[in-house]
């Protein structure tokens, strides 16, 4: 069971302007299912994405950075589960621009107007013949209110679907932002197996939609992990369809600017955050939060290496205050001249350790009384610097285990 997350109500989901969703069942890899998910985006909108760093990327993502690149504009996607089509060499590639090609006829515009996804097993040949054939019912489902069934449709060994929306005023008028996500396990982005997309009407300068993006991901779907593995399909889109009713944005900082990023800040941060609490197998969130460190690159490294550990993450499952293994991940993060005498640690409001020891006050069943709650804050104190950081995470259970150990049966 996700940890705090219920599914989304589809009436609670506001539909973006410019945007049409069709979610269709292609067998793609089980039949019963909704697993092919097409998202047409109306012309003048401006797209920007960022993906996976693994080098061993998959197949869409490669034609997903050349579409983008390419300039054409982009009108529609393409999202198939089931399979991930990754590891599958040059055949891969061919078949991700065949179901490009393939949705690029029934709309009328040209393939690299298209940005392909796929999410599930990695190493198996994509049907192409069965996301063809879903393609037509697919397009005919499709309608701006869509986005739960998207949501529904993007899932692999996600619980439930992820999906947030917001409406903010940004110059004088009302702007919507909706997202969606998925993803379970197999999850560090390194952006930049899990996928997000969020859309806006809000109007801005189409030079602004890359940084957008940049910035979106960095602020949420970069601060997460529930196992550290990075997968090869990470994809993040940000849709801007430029309908809403005010002047377009030309800076990111400016007021308008900021109280757009602010908003989908916010909406990005939730969608990521249902990751981790959806995380296979998960039964507790955790935030760990690294201040007073020197920069903010020194304070990621360490809450990576907390979050990582499979000793402090099998702890929070067994509600064991055996924090000792915290204070040694924090010592192996790599920080070469850190002074063990400078480092507190704390579990939400109890202060287990200071200037690098046990606090003296602190008692064991303190610590397990905070470690037995569904939602933890880990917060530590470097002594080194006014930076700080924060990334989730959620604990290791004997599920997640199960779970990727029967993932192809």
């Amino acid at each position: 069971m996700p940890v705090n997350l219920s599914a989304p109500d589809p009436a609670a989901l506001f539909a973006v302007p410019g945007v049409r969703i069709g979610v269709a069942e292609a067998g793609v890899r089980k039949a019963n299912r909704k697993d092919l998910t097409v998202v047409l985006i109306d012309e003048g909108s401006a797209v920007g994405g960022v993906f996976t760093q693994n080098r061993f990327c998959a197949a869409p993502v490669q034609v997903c950075r050349d579409h983008l690149a390419a300039g054409y504009g982009i009108r529609a996607m393409v999202i198939n589960t089931g399979n991930a089509n990754a590891g599958t060499g040059e055949d891969g590639l061919m078949r991700t621009r065949s179901t490009c090609i393939a949705l690029a006829r029934q709309l009328e515009i040209a393939p690299e107007q298209i940005l392909p996804f796929s999410t599930g097993v990695i190493m198996e040949p994509l049907p192409v013949d069965r996301i063809e054939a879903g393609l037509p019912a697919a397009l005919a489902d499709a309608a701006q209110n869509h986005w739960a069934r998207a949501a529904e449709g993007i899932m692999t060994t996600d619980t439930i679907p992820k999906a947030f929306s917001q409406r903010v005023q940004v110059g004088g008028a009302t702007v919507t932002i909706t997202g969606i996500s998925k993803g379970a396990g197999m999850i560090r982005p390194n952006m930049a197996t899990m996928l997000g997309f969020m859309a806006t009407d809000a109007k801005i300068d189409p030079s602004l939609i890359q940084p957008l993006a940049r910035r979106l991901a960095d602020a949420s779907f970069n601060r997460v992990t529930i196992d550290g593995d990075t997968s090869t399909n990470d994809s993040f889109v940000v849709i801007a369809t430029q309908k809403a009713a005010h002047a377009a944005i030309t800076s990111l900082d400016s007021p308008e600017g900021k109280a757009l990023v602010d908003a989908m800040q916010n909406v990005a941060r939730l969608l990521a955050q249902a990751i981790v609490r959806d995380g296979e197998g998960a039964t507790k969130f955790i935030t760990i939060q690294v201040e007073g460190g020197r920069n903010a690159a020194e304070c990621k490294q360490v809450a990576y290496a907390v979050a990582h550990s499979p000793l402090v993450k099998t702890a929070f499952y067994a509600s064991d205050p055996n924090l000792g293994r915290i204070l040694a991940a924090v010592g192996y993060a790599g920080i070469e001249d850190l002074d063990q005498t400078g480092i507190d640690l704390f579990l939400d409001d109890v202060h287990v350790a200071v200037k690098g020891g046990r606090n003296p006050s602190y008692r064991e069943e303190d610590g397990q009384r905070v470690m037995k709650q569904s939602e933890i804050t880990v917060r530590i104190g470097l002594g080194r610097g006014n930076a700080s950081e924060t990334v989730w995470t959620c604990d290791f259970s004997h599920e997640y285990v199960t779970i990727n150990a029967d993932y192809r049966s």
